[in-house]
């Protein structure tokens, strides 16, 4: 991932300064993500890919396809594993992120199968965009604004992202969820 902001950043004619001031990120996080030395977040990693003028699929996926893209149960390919919802956070659980789409070209919607583990901190996240969550097995709480939401198998949530978010596994069990992830154009 950090190959491709590069290479995206680089035939724009940007700087890491340039993308810094452009997304709103600190410039060694950005120097860290193009290095390998720490995977972002969603929040971040939407910034970035708003500011290099890419959707967020094009910092994540390896291949292309023009037509319709199938994923067998057993091939979501592991797309990212990230730390809390913070830019190299440390001690505050995981996201796993399977990408259910990898490789569809010119998508405006990212669908992904997530694990969500267990985490200690409450940091919110906010980015422009949408997101769909479905709980498919264990419990979710998901902190919106000023208020927290516990979702068990079956319910689902819809909310814009804009306002301050986060989602973690509900207790000490991990949870899936299916998340489908809109970042306007």
């Amino acid at each position: 991932m950090g190959e491709k902001v590069a290479t995206v950043r680089e035939s724009l004619g940007l700087t890491r300064e340039d993308l810094a001031e452009r997304s709103a990120c600190d410039v060694a996080v950005i120097a860290s993500i193009e290095a390998g030395e720490i995977v972002p977040s969603l929040a971040p990693l939407i910034k970035i890919s708003r500011a290099l003028g890419v959707r967020l699929g094009t910092l994540l996926d390896d291949d292309t396809h023009v037509g319709p893209v199938v994923t067998r149960s057993n091939q979501a390919a592991e797309v990212a594993r990230l730390k809390s919802l913070e830019t190299g956070g440390t001690g505050s659980g995981t996201l796993d992120f399977f990408s259910l789409a990898a490789g569809k070209t010119a998508r405006h919607m990212d669908p992904f199968l997530i694990d969500v583990h267990p985490a200690d901190g409450k940091a919110l996240s906010a980015h422009e965009g949408e997101e769909f969550l479905m709980v498919l097995s264990g419990s979710l709480d998901v902190a919106y604004g000023k208020d927290t939401f516990v979702l068990g198998v079956g319910d689902s949530i819809y909310y814009d992202s804009i306002v301050p978010h986060q989602v973690r596994a509900a207790g000490d069990e991990p949870a899936r969820i299916l998340a489908v992830v809109y970042t306007p154009a």
